[in-house]
């Protein structure tokens, strides 16, 4: 068996870097962003890195819930694109897109009004004002946002991400003059701190999309699936397709990314110079992520197009495999972070006290690094069989209970029983990590049981 899943890694690791190298690239320009807003704004104030910090904890929460609504049309059109039934992936996009209108016009209402989420973490006036107005411009953007996340599902489902990556490319280029002039000002525009960064992300939102759209529209590769050969009405029945698989997805990116950036408005309790260490570290993290999300996302997508073109066996091959490779390669990262730790917080250049404090939490990327990338590919394989709902009951009861609910009671010492090195930042550090590694082990149980399932009950097909 050894030998067997040697020369299935083999197989199935070069199969996966090509899909996942394009897709990790593209993520890492987009994660970039954060990076440079992080980075200059550290450089313009602690209370702005810890403004954005709240703001992007609210914005990052609801956004990524409302994506992963969508991220549902690429099992759905993957498996049509296995399946050869390119013609039907054309309206699956279209109804996607009025799917993305919905929920943009939700998600504005929300950040518009979002102050009921800014009051928990208990902060003056001055600095909540500032994290509103970051929000309310980031709103504009939303449905760029939306639709740019409507033709990245469809890109990855026919295993053509590298187009989107360079799309990501050309913005990225254009976030660091654009962040520079909103932020400290210029050419006769008042520096506007913080929220300057909201601002160079809204144009370059609106860029991304628009540029991406015409080029589906024009390109010669996207004729056979009809996306623009007419118009369709809301299909109410596709819709609900895409809503029964979505939702729970969407939930589920909610309950992981609240879990861990409802940390951050806790953690401002602690004062700013504890919120603006964990937002360092948490930023270090989040690039991190960005490696096993594009291995998964990648996973996700060849099983998806196995299953389409009836070859069961096949999709719990790439799974196994994916789950091995992403895994082992997330174990060197984590102990490369704890190496190279103190060059690695040069690079935000932060303050002294700031610097002393986030030091010690680099301990924690390292630890989670294994746990977080098994869970995240268990999570994608399952939504290729579109499976969805069992996931997020998981991610609710690890992440959300003994996650960010076990951060709390260690966190603040409810108990008043909890050990000192347990306590504040740390005791929310230590059950996130601990809630990984009960949702990766739950998550790859129920892949097992769905690929010896579905096998069973799906036999190869001919196409």
């Amino acid at each position: 068996m050894a030998f067997y899943r040697i020369s299935r890694l083999r197989e199935d690791v070069p199969e996966l870097i090509k899909l996942a190298g394009p897709l990790l690239v593209g993520q890492l320009a987009v994660i970039a962003f954060g990076v440079l807003d992080t980075a200059m704004t550290a450089r313009y104030s602690s209370e702005d890195l810890a403004a954005l910090a709240m703001s992007t904890a609210i914005y990052i929460s609801i956004y990524v819930g409302l994506t992963g609504v969508i991220a549902a049309l690429t099992p759905i059109a993957g498996q049509l694109f296995g399946a050869k039934r390119y013609s039907e992936i054309g309206e699956e996009v279209r109804q996607a897109g009025w799917l993305a209108v919905g929920l943009t016009i939700i998600g504005t209402v929300i950040l518009l009004n979002a102050d009921l989420l800014l009051a928990i973490s208990q902060v003056n006036i001055e600095l909540e004002n500032k994290a509103r107005l970051y929000l309310q411009i980031l709103a504009l953007g939303l449905p760029a946002s939306m639709g740019m996340r409507v033709l990245m599902s469809f890109h990855n489902s026919v295993s053509r991400p590298g187009i989107i990556t360079i799309v990501q490319l050309i913005g990225l280029a254009a976030k660091f003059p654009l962040n520079a002039l909103f932020i400290y000002g210029g050419f006769g525009i008042e520096e506007m701190g913080g929220p300057g960064c909201a601002v160079a992300t809204v144009i370059i939102n609106w860029l991304w999309f628009f540029s991406t759209l015409m080029i589906v529209v024009w390109g010669r590769f996207y004729k056979p699936f009809h996306i623009f050969e007419r118009f369709s009405w809301p299909n109410w029945q596709r819709i609900w397709t895409l809503l029964r698989l979505g939702a729970p997805i969407g939930l589920s990116y909610f309950i992981e990314v609240t879990s861990f950036t409802f940390m951050s408005l806790f953690i401002a309790r602690f004062g700013t110079t504890t919120l603006a260490g964990h937002q360092i570290v948490a930023n270090l993290g989040t690039v991190i992520y960005m490696v096993p999300l594009s291995l998964s996302i990648a996973t996700m997508t060849l099983v998806a197009q196995s299953i389409g073109a009836g070859k069961q066996h096949r999709a719990e091959d790439i799974g196994w495999s994916s789950v091995i490779f992403t895994s082992s390669l997330c174990i060197a990262i984590g102990l490369c972070v704890w190496v190279f730790r103190f060059e690695l917080l040069d690079l935000y250049d932060p303050t002294p006290d700031v610097k002393l404090l986030a030091a010690p939490l680099f301990l924690f990327i390292c630890f989670y690094q294994l746990v977080d990338s098994v869970q995240v590919v268990a999570a994608f394989i399952l939504r290729a069989y579109r499976i969805s709902f069992l996931p997020m009951v998981v991610y609710a009861g690890s992440l959300w209970c003994i996650g960010l609910g076990g951060g709390y009671i260690l966190g603040f010492n409810i108990f008043g029983n909890t050990p000192t090195i347990l306590q504040g930042v740390n005791g929310f550090w230590i059950a996130n990590s601990l809630s990984l590694a009960v949702a990766a082990a739950l998550l790859l149980w129920i892949f097992r049981k769905t690929a010896v399932y579905y096998e069973k009950n799906n036999p190869p097909v001919t196409v």
